[in-house]
């Protein structure tokens, strides 16, 4: 009886040790926000959601320091775009096809397109005045991260 009992003890201090430790685990791949970065060695440079609908548009070609701004976006059917461009640009990417269809006969191209989060963190990292966003769960050091969009998005390399 009494070994029973010790065994039964261990288990409940084995348990209680574990859900101890499970708020410093970290966290499961679940939603995330939307960051918006560039190359970790850029000058800083604030943006707001107004100043990131002007980029994405074409609207303001240039950072304040004179280098060319590159906008980044992710494939059209990605959850992460979809979320950005409606808060971001206020339309999805089916509506903003038919305003770069219209910008192509006035000699404008739509913002590049990075196969995944994953490809916009090696492009920004590695090319001056770039800018796109990602899962914020997934901005790492190769990138400064300008803004957090609240949204909730999959956690996706």
């Amino acid at each position: 009886m009494r070994t029973t009992g010790l065994k039964t003890r261990s288990a409940r201090l084995a348990l209680l040790a574990l859900l101890a430790a499970l708020p410093l685990a970290p966290a499961a791949a679940g939603p995330s926000g939307i960051a918006v970065v560039v190359a970790r060695d850029s000058p800083e440079a604030a943006v707001d959601h107004r100043e990131l609908a002007l980029i994405y548009r074409h609207k303001k070609r240039f950072w304040p320091d004179g280098l060319r701004v590159t906008p980044v976006n992710l494939p059209a059917a990605d959850a992460v775009r979809r979320a950005f461009s409606v808060a971001i640009l206020g339309r999805s990417p089916d509506e903003l096809d038919e305003y770069w269809r219209e910008r192509y006969f006035h000699g404008e191209l739509p913002p590049y397109v990075a196969g995944s989060p994953e490809a916009v963190i090696r492009l920004v990292a590695s090319t001056p005045g770039a800018i796109g966003y990602v899962p914020s769960c997934i901005a790492d050091g190769r990138v400064s991260v300008l803004l957090v969009i609240d949204a909730e998005v999959p956690c996706t390399r």
